[in-house]
């Protein structure tokens, strides 16, 4: 299983599945992260947390412990 967390600089996924439960899984639905959704990897902070991604023409920054429950392909 690939997640958000394992997508690298400069590359592009699509959302396959959220994984989590209750309020983690629907604020990460509100930031707009919905099964299908294209994402692009832009950049990742020095000490590997936050991520900066483009979903939806929009930037949004992630914690690596949100993007492991981002299934991707």
């Amino acid at each position: 299983m690939k997640t958000l967390k394992d997508v690298k600089i400069g590359e592009s996924c699509k959302v396959v599945k959220l994984h989590g439960e209750g309020p983690v899984k629907r604020r990460i639905m509100d930031m707009g992260i919905t099964k299908g959704t294209s994402i692009f990897v832009r950049k990742v902070a020095p000490l590997g947390d936050p991520m900066e991604l483009n979903i939806r023409s929009y930037e949004l920054s992630l914690r690596k412990a949100d993007a492991e429950m981002i299934e991707v392909e």
